[in-house]
């Protein structure tokens, strides 16, 4: 079955999941462990009052988080209502869905890409060059159906991803490439990876999300097949 955007929203809470979520004031909450804001975000089927948004923004400073919300397609009143309380947007995202035919139609250059698990201290060293630490390493592990994927150009470490699995799609998070291996078609070739073991454990489907601003990833996604079925964007508590 094709995934909906709703199916997609659930694939990347199992594949990126928090260290804990659960249900207060109507709404979930989500403590992140400092693993960014896919997994630190509140999310709410309904629009709370003044006194329960208040006691949704204690909650989330007890665990040292910041006031955040993930609104989705579905979210137009929550999302006017936080613009109200003067939150702001950030980080908006597509989110991108292909047939895995799409990306297991070429074969891969011998060599090129390594599924692996547990990630090489060379993984590590690249993932930390973009930014990715310890914390989004922590939600890695927290997925029940993964791989890391190491890429090798001009016969050196390139790349690194991860990917995971829920029901039958796999979504790829962690894309990140080292600055003098980029422009090559690394990242191209990764994806390819994740999608010929995601068809080896079963998925038919692969999913992407990349942030709006992200024009070169963007570009790449659409190129390899990759279809924007939805979005979804933050609202954060501003501090001004």
């Amino acid at each position: 079955m094709m995934p909906d955007l709703d199916t997609l929203y659930a694939v990347c809470e199992a594949t990126w999941p928090p260290e804990r979520a659960w249900q207060a004031h109507s709404a979930t909450l989500r403590d992140g462990q400092g693993g960014g804001k896919r997994v630190c975000a509140a999310t709410s089927d309904t629009i709370p009052d003044a006194a329960g948004l208040a006691q949704l923004e204690q909650d989330m400073r007890a665990m040292d988080q910041t006031p955040l919300f993930m609104i989705r397609a579905q979210d137009a009143g929550l999302d006017q209502a936080l613009a109200d309380s003067g939150y702001q947007v950030i980080d908006p995202v597509h989110v991108y869905r292909a047939p895995i035919a799409a990306l297991t139609n070429v074969p891969m250059p011998p060599v090129t890409c390594f599924t692996i698990w547990q990630p090489l201290a060379m993984m590590v060293e690249i993932w930390a060059q973009g930014g990715i630490g310890p914390g989004r390493i922590a939600v890695m592990e927290r997925a029940a159906v993964k791989t890391g994927i190491l890429a090798r150009w001009n016969e050196k470490p390139a790349g690194a991803a991860f990917a995971g699995l829920h029901g039958n799609t796999c979504m790829v998070h962690a894309v990140e490439v080292l600055g003098h291996q980029r422009r090559q078609g690394v990242a191209q070739w990764m994806m390819r990876k994740a999608a010929f073991w995601a068809q080896e454990n079963g998925a038919e489907w692969m999913s992407v999300l990349c942030t709006k601003a992200n024009q070169p990833a963007n570009q790449l996604y659409q190129a390899m097949g990759f279809e924007a079925i939805g979005a979804y964007h933050y609202r954060i508590k501003g501090t001004t």
